[in-house]
């Protein structure tokens, strides 16, 4: 037998079985611990998402789900590491709007593809944002905010954890569905844009309900509205910017888990059923609803459509609102 004809018999055997891997794999899958990227640093709320859901991922399957904390760069350090890990299920990893939707107008180089690098699994939870203002601002709601803005342009001043943060993304759709300009004060983190917020530095933060709830409590700061169509129903007694009259202001963030792209799909299938098992999870679910989350979860075709929309709305909001990038 020719060199040529063993090599082309060679190759056909490989074939042959790397065709048949995805489902043996997808059989016995997991038989041994996975990989789990946290593309934040430890101790933050995406670790409380990332840690309770790899807890009952690992007592389902009886193997380990292993938070691997990766911060840096706007998540894309561990989000490079999602996209370049073998696509076989032993690596999946947290998301946010920030990865998929902001990144993409934000980076001069984006070191990963947010279609072609990643198999979506579902989203799993949303972070709706208020707005709260210092107990001295000249608004108590988000009608006299408005109608103060409008008298003085530029007066009122807001403070997010950074610029071309999703919180900055809602400032920046406020205005325009209202027609007022607001003044953004970035920092470096969602504490100290609430501290400036508590100091009286700046007139209003928009973040997490329960970062600010404290201080409402305290009398320091005070509920304008819930950034969204509705009430929340575990703050029934903040009103929501859409009953005052802002239809189609909704500002918070969304957090999901991908895999690396390729992945068989009976295992994207097998880790979509088991994460929605985990979300509802009385447990887990009430852990995470304290922390001020809302579990939403989807099927991977779902999320992957959901992530195409999103991610055109918040190029449209950066677009409009002309906002430009260090």
């Amino acid at each position: 037998m020719s060199k040529q004809r063993v090599f082309g018999a060679a190759c056909l055997v490989v074939t042959a079985c790397s065709a048949t891997l995805p489902a043996w794999a997808a059989e016995s899958y997991p038989n041994r611990p996975v990989r789990f990227i946290n593309p934040y640093p430890p101790g933050g709320t995406t670790d409380l998402v990332a840690r309770g859901i790899a807890e009952k991922l690992g007592n389902a399957w009886g193997q380990q789900f292993v938070v691997d904390n990766r911060g840096g760069a706007s998540t894309m350090i561990g989000a490079e590491l999602m996209a370049r890990a073998a696509p076989d299920g032993y690596t999946i990893g947290l998301i946010t709007q920030t990865t998929m939707s902001v990144n993409p107008y934000v980076a001069k180089k984006l070191p990963y593809d947010p279609v072609k690098d990643f198999a979506p699994i579902t989203q799993v939870v949303y972070f709706p944002y208020v707005i709260a203002a210092h107990a001295s601002a000249p608004f108590s709601d988000i009608k006299s905010l408005i109608a103060h803005a409008k008298a003085k342009p530029g007066s009122i001043t807001y403070s997010t954890p950074g610029n071309g943060s999703t919180n900055h993304l809602g400032g920046a759709l406020l205005e325009n569905l209202a027609g007022i300009k607001l003044l953004h004060v970035p920092f470096k983190g969602s504490g100290p844009a609430t501290t400036a917020a508590v100091g009286g530095e700046v007139n209003m933060v928009i973040t997490g309900a329960v970062t600010v709830a404290p201080h409402v409590k305290t009398g320091r700061l005070k509920f304008i509205a819930f950034a969204d169509e509705r009430r929340h129903p575990n703050y029934p007694d903040i009103p929501s910017t859409g009953e005052a009259g802002l239809k189609g202001f909704r500002a918070g963030t969304w957090f999901g888990i991908v895999t690396s792209a390729g992945t068989p799909r009976e295992i994207v299938n097998a880790l979509n059923k088991r994460i929605v098992e985990a979300l509802n999870d009385s447990d887990l679910r009430g852990r995470l609803v304290a922390a001020g989350f809302d579990i939403q979860t989807q099927s991977p075709e779902a999320f992957a459509k959901f992530m195409v929309e999103d991610r055109a709305a918040i190029g449209k909001i950066i677009q409009e609102a002309g906002i430009k990038f260090n």
